[in-house]
Order: C-alpha cells, then sequence, then structure tokens
C-alpha cells in the first residue's frame, strides 16, 4: 500500500470507528425508550421506528457494496 493509500484507510478507520460507536450510542439510548413504566407506545409506533432504521441502514450497506461496472461489448 503507498503512503497515500495508508493515509486515507488510517482516516476511515478512525472516522469509521468513531461514527460506528456513535451510531452504537445513539441505539442503545434509544433502547432506553423501551421502559414500558416511562413511556406508552403501540406496536405500530416500534414497527414504524426499526422500518426507518432497517432502510436508513439498507441505504448505506449498499453504499459500502459498489458494484463493478460491466464492460460493453457488441457480440
Amino acid at each position: 500500500m503507498n503512503s497515500n493509500a495508508e493515509l486515507k484507510n488510517e482516516r476511515f478507520k478512525r472516522l469509521a470507528t468513531a461514527r460506528t460507536n456513535e451510531v452504537i450510542k445513539r441505539l442503545r439510548i434509544l433502547g432506553n425508550c423501551a421502559n414500558r413504566y416511562v413511556y406508552e407506545y403501540s406496536d405500530d409506533d416500534i414497527k414504524k421506528i426499526f422500518s426507518a432504521i432497517d432502510a436508513t441502514l439498507s441505504e448505506v450497506r449498499k453504499k459500502f457494496h459498489v458494484p463493478k461496472e460491466n464492460e460493453f461489448k457488441l457480440d
């Protein structure tokens, strides 16, 4: 790996680690809302929350899996 690639990889690891930890922290905080002694919510509320989270997670995951470009050929 050349120097520039190493710098990009180090920056990726640093930022991805920090951002992943922040997402995990926020999800755990969201989990605090599950306390039925403090909050009232319906199954529909929960479905909406996790549907939004799942959709966003799917969008972001797709960004990391860029398909290889197919080469054009005339057969």
